[in-house]
């Protein structure tokens, strides 16, 4: 295989979708001690979600709860209950262009400014015969890492 021309440098995000965002935060944000740090809302998306976060700095870790719109349309962010997981990548448009040719299968909406700010895209969770790779069933969101998080990141591998 060749060499891999970016670096995944850890988790950016978890993303929980339930019918009932309040029951979500009784949990994370009541009893684990998450603090809320944002909300987004997205018709297109049919989401409203609360954005917590555990950590700091360049290790903050993003849980958002999810819940839809409307639970009758798509896309359903609540089910399954844990939407996906957020990659950090420190070449975002690399690692798409490299493992598209690999035969990964990339959800579609390309790259794209995400909820949090950064660019973002979405490898799918089902594979097909051109791209037979996939999440297996988890679908995961790589998010460009901003340089302080890389520097971060690079510090404790020096």
């Amino acid at each position: 295989m060749t060499d891999r021309p970016f670096r995944v440098l850890g988790i950016q995000q978890i993303a929980i979708g339930g019918p009932d965002k309040q029951r979500l935060r009784k949990l994370w944000v009541d009893m684990f001690g998450l603090s809320v740090t944002g909300n987004f809302v997205s018709e297109r998306e049919n989401v409203d979600e609360d954005i917590t976060a555990m950590g700091n700095g360049a290790f903050k870790v993003e849980v958002d709860l999810m819940q839809p719109l409307d639970p009758a349309k798509k896309p359903a962010v609540h089910e399954p209950p844990l939407n996906h997981v957020g990659l950090w990548v420190d070449q975002l448009a690399v690692a798409v262009e490299w493992l598209s040719a690999q035969g990964v299968r990339f959800a579609p909406g390309g790259i794209r400014r995400g909820a949090a700010g950064y660019d973002i895209t979405f490898l799918h969770p089902k594979a097909n015969d051109q791209f037979p790779i996939s999440g297996e069933g988890v679908l995961i969101e790589l998010v460009q890492a901003p340089p302080e998080v890389i520097a971060a990141y690079d510090a404790l591998s020096a």
